[in-house]
């Protein structure tokens, strides 16, 4: 046989087996830094779907009469006073401007440009509220939202509350669900039966052997928010699932270096 295609031949085997897997992109709050686009904006959307990253990051929470709405914060500037988002409606939220000019976008904006996207994941935040019963109905809606548009094979899920990742859980059991809060070992993360973790890259300085342990437990790791080039190659390095980053191109750049 020739010797090339005996190679070729004993690479392909190698992939079958052991499979083929390099770090996957998340670009946080969308990919925001680039003209036109804002944090959490549906231009930030768009535009981490035409760059072609495995995911666009975005933040949920619950307006005061119940609607999903997008934001990071937990209050948002309109006309100068300070608003608590959990505490306004959402006819008022929707007058914030972000720094795009768009309007502060609802969930159900957001999953319909979603919904036309290509190439990318959409990985939802669901922020942490006051009340588990307000969490509850927070995790119900929007899950109900995503199987009503049938993206649930699009859509994962993260958040630092427990009571939020063991709701999904239960809401939607083949969902990807990860913690973000970087105090529970990959072990404990498996009994919940959660798909992984989603930790600060500080949380993984100290603790770099979570990557293999968790890895040995069939779960995902992904790591927010790296955007030196020094921190991006030391968690490239450690051989994570994911980075979130708010320099998705960066990280790019030096995945395709190695």
């Amino acid at each position: 046989m020739n010797k090339r295609i005996s190679l070729s031949l004993s690479f392909i085997l190698f992939i079958a087996v052991y499979g083929w897997s390099q770090t996957e992109i998340i670009a946080h709050r969308g990919y925001w830094k680039t003209d036109g686009s804002a944090q959490n904006s549906i231009a930030a959307l768009i535009k981490a779907d035409s760059i072609r990253v495995y995911g666009s990051e975005v933040d949920i929470w619950l307006s005061s009469d119940g609607i999903p709405v997008v934001n990071h914060d937990a209050d948002v500037t309109l006309e100068g006073k300070k608003l608590i988002v959990q505490d306004t409606p959402a006819a008022t939220l929707r007058r914030v401007k972000l720094a795009n000019g768009e309007p502060l976008p609802t969930m159900e904006e957001y999953l319909n440009a979603f919904s036309q996207c290509k190439h990318t994941k959409l990985i939802i935040e669901l922020k942490t509220h006051r009340s588990k019963e307000r969490e509850d109905d927070l995790a119900k809606k929007v899950i109900e939202m995503v199987h009503e548009r049938g993206l649930q094979d699009r859509v994962e899920y993260i958040s630092f509350g427990i009571n939020f990742v063991q709701q999904v859980r239960k809401l939607d059991p083949d969902a990807p669900v990860y913690y973000l809060n970087g105090d529970l070992s990959p072990r404990v993360l498996a009994k919940m039966g959660l798909s992984g973790f989603d930790y600060h890259f500080n949380v993984l300085y100290q603790k770099p052997e979570w990557v293999k342990e968790a890895h040995a437990l069939g779960q995902k790791v992904n790591v927010w928010t790296v955007n030196k080039p020094e921190d991006i190659q030391k968690i490239i390095d450690l051989k994570v699932d994911y980075i979130t980053t708010d320099e998705p191109l960066l990280v790019k750049e030096i995945l395709q270096a190695q």
